[in-house]
């Protein structure tokens, strides 16, 4: 650096009110403008006291930007997911309404293929795993007639504890326990979603509209195409709808024949 450019340079740290600099080693390495905005607010007087006037003489500071975690994988992020909601959630009332534990999800974590259903029933709430009971058993044949095993795909609930009764989930429970459903999905990030009845495909896709009506259609959501289709629990209670559900399952195993 020249002599007329240190003079410059002086003359401008001159105007910014500082009339001192910092010889110790540590001082002189360069660091991040992060580290540095507070660490030498000191430089007046060749004190180590901080500016008090109330202009900022190096203009605006920047809030630092949030920390976006960075996984080795789906399943860590999942795992991420999973610790953020907790093994004893109780950010709605369902913790005290009598569900034993929470049930996050399971299977392949890199998934193209993702069904979501509605809620935790009673072997769900026990065994700690989606649709493990009878309509589990029927949804895993389900799986199974289209050349794929519950290992190749991705199960999830809208609510991860069981309500009372087995009765809808409240809005209010939605509200807290969605969002979880969505970090679920942006990580599998499947090709295809199915959404297992009417309370599933509902939310999702913010709608009244009956499950006879969106049946059969298909959606853009999230990245992937959304296809709703009857819960296996309304097929044990009607086995006339299982040709439907096999039309859309089809459809379902087309879509990822395409897509691969």
């Amino acid at each position: 650096m020249s002599q007329d450019q240190l003079k410059a340079h002086l003359e401008f740290f001159e105007e910014l009110g500082i009339d001192g600099v910092r010889l110790e080693p540590e001082w002189r390495r360069r660091t991040d403008v992060a580290d540095t905005r507070g660490a030498d607010q000191s430089m007046t007087s060749g004190a180590d006291q901080p500016m008090t006037s109330g202009a900022d003489p190096v203009g605006p500071r920047d809030e630092p930007e949030p920390t976006i975690p960075v996984f080795s994988s789906p399943d860590e992020a999942l795992k991420a997911v999973r610790d953020d909601l907790g093994a004893d959630c109780t950010r709605c009332k369902l913790h005290t309404l009598g569900r034993r534990q929470v049930v996050f999800g399971v299977g392949n974590a890199n998934a193209d293929l993702m069904f979501v259903g509605e809620a935790p029933g009673a072997d769900e709430d026990i065994q700690g795993e989606p649709f493990v009971g009878r309509a589990g058993q029927l949804l895993t044949k389900i799986i199974e007639a289209i050349g794929l095993t519950r290992g190749d795909v991705y199960i999830a609930n809208v609510i991860k504890c069981r309500p009372p009764g087995n009765r809808n989930p409240e809005p209010d429970e939605v509200d807290q326990c969605e969002p979880f459903l969505f970090r679920q999905i942006d990580t599998v990030k499947p090709k295809v979603i199915v959404a297992l009845g009417k309370f599933a495909a509902q939310c999702l896709l913010r709608t009244t509209d009956p499950i006879t009506r969106i049946r059969g259609r298909e959606f853009k959501y999230r990245d992937a195409i959304l296809i709703p289709t009857y819960h296996p629990a309304y097929l044990l209670r009607t086995p006339s709808a299982k040709r439907e559900v096999w039309e859309d399952m089809k459809r379902v195993r087309a879509i990822l024949s395409e897509t691969t």
